[in-house]
């Protein structure tokens, strides 16, 4: 499927570019289906997505093009094959606001992104919606009752069901109708992104740009200022919340009359149901699809849950579903207190198939033991020969193949089930092993790359251990 897709990519950028592709990398893949590959000839560069929701992207090329149109800052549309639902994009690099703030903390700096940030949204918002065909959006033309019903069943089936959190169905529906009935008196006449939040904010010759906005609609201007203020792994300080929606406000009536007490006490009946959205969200990717990266950010959003439970009180009755999300996060609260009482050690090692598999010294009888010997071998030619994994031009060389991208998502992905597991039930130790033919190229690049995805997502110990090259 890789390969087929590379060859439908290279044709598309070489017939753009008029250049031989050169380069040619996989991007980690986030919560949905599509895919992503940075691309470079001699001259030129793209970023290619592959998308088999083809309704999905034709709203995607529209509103791109609307948005350009109005001069927001939205990535170039180069060139696309609809019916493979192929296209590129213009390559606006790797920094996102989130990869900002995780780098670098609340800074001054970080804080003027986000309000500039703010500020752009106000005009996708208003501007952006004059003259925009809303039947092109998709899957629905507006954030509507409609919308809002599949956003609380995405909650209800997807996390309460199964997290085991025990519910009376119809009380909790009577809930989710007060809660609608309330939303519902917000103005929805402005474009809403749908998904407004630092990782789709990109930081471009700095200024922000913004991407994943094809299920773009008619809505409320509540929503998106909820999303990216309430960003579960963001974690922004609820002073800097509190400042940040000031200014959006204080922008917003520079252009549009409001009532500024009406705006606050919707706004925190959006933050609610973006804060269910998420879960619901968070539920499926994790105890569904056993997405590790998802189960870890449920405890973000119980924070999240925590505080609003404290601070806010909306002027609806909703005793059913207040008592769910109080449950939540009693049971959030306890898992952090049994995941802060120990240390999960992760051992990693490189090894040769020539030679015996590493021994586990803890008892427990072994762990993973992943075969690199299918991969491209960089051993076989000439150059490589006196080089292992850890320098760049065996790095360079692995890097440019699909298969060794995809080998080690499906890798990430495994261990992550059985780290996230592990912590969970308060486990001391997983081992984790990669043996190819000399123990020397490929086994050695997969090692390092997994203490790296360990090290950045996990606060746990790792060691790592190379048995061929530790002992050259």
């Amino acid at each position: 499927m890789v390969k087929f897709m590379r060859f439908n990519i290279e044709k598309i950028f070489e017939e753009w570019a008029g250049e031989e592709l050169l380069f040619f990398e996989a991007l980690p893949q986030s919560g949905s289906i599509r895919k992503y590959f940075r691309l470079s000839g001699e001259t030129k560069n793209a970023i290619a997505a592959w998308n088999p929701d083809l309704r999905e992207n034709e709203a995607f090329f529209y509103l791109s093009e609307h948005f350009r149109n109005k001069k927001l800052n939205v990535p170039e549309l180069f060139a696309e094959d609809k019916k493979e639902g192929i296209y590129l994009l213009q390559d606006l690099g790797d920094i996102t606001l989130f990869s900002l703030l995780h780098k670098e903390g609340i800074t001054e700096k970080v804080i003027n992104y986000y309000r500039q940030s703010l500020n752009e949204l106000i005009k996708f918002q208003i501007e952006g919606a004059k003259g925009l065909d809303w039947a092109v959006c998709y899957p629905r033309a507006e954030f509507d009752r409609q919308s809002m019903q599949w956003d609380l069943n995405y909650f209800k089936y997807y996390f309460l069901k199964l997290s085991g959190i025990g519910f009376d169905e119809q009380r909790l529906e009577d809930d989710f109708a007060t809660l609608m009935d309330y939303l519902e008196k917000a103005d929805s006449g402005f474009f809403m992104f749908r998904d407004f939040q630092a990782r789709n904010i990109m930081i471009y010759e700095e200024s922000p740009y913004f991407i994943d906005y094809q299920g773009g609609r008619k809505g409320p201007l509540q929503y998106d200022v909820a999303s990216i203020l309430f960003q579960a792994k963001a974690n922004l300080p609820h002073s800097l919340r509190s400042e940040l929606l000031n200014f959006y406000i204080n922008g917003l009536e520079k252009v549009i009359k409001i009532d500024r007490k009406q705006f606050i006490d919707l706004y925190y009946g959006f933050v609610l149901i973006r804060l269910l959205q998420v879960l619901g969200a968070y539920g499926y990717r994790g105890y569904f699809e056993r997405k590790s990266h998802f189960l870890e950010s449920i405890s973000f959003a119980g924070e999240n849950l925590k505080w609003y439970l404290r601070n806010v009180e909306l002027p609806v009755d909703m005793p059913e579903l207040t008592r769910c999300l109080k449950e939540i996060v009693e049971k959030e609260t306890l898992k952090r207190k049994k995941r802060s009482s120990f240390k999960l050690t992760v051992e990693i090692y490189s090894f040769s198939f020539k030679m015996s598999i590493p021994e586990d010294s803890s008892g427990h009888g072994g762990g993973f033991v992943f075969d690199c010997r299918a991969l491209p071998n960089p051993g076989r030619y000439e150059e490589y020969k006196s080089l292992t994994g850890k320098d760049k031009p065996v790095i360079d060389f692995l890097l440019k193949e699909p298969d060794v991208v995809g080998f080690l998502n499906n890798v990430y992905q495994i261990v992550d089930q059985a780290v996230d597991n592990y912590i969970e039930r308060g486990f001391d130790h997983l081992m984790v092993s990669f043996g190819c033919t000399g123990g020397q190229h490929r086994s050695v690049y997969s090692a390092e790359n997994l203490y790296r995805h360990l090290k950045e997502k996990y606060d746990i110990n790792i060691v790592l251990s190379h048995k061929v090259i530790d002992n050259w």
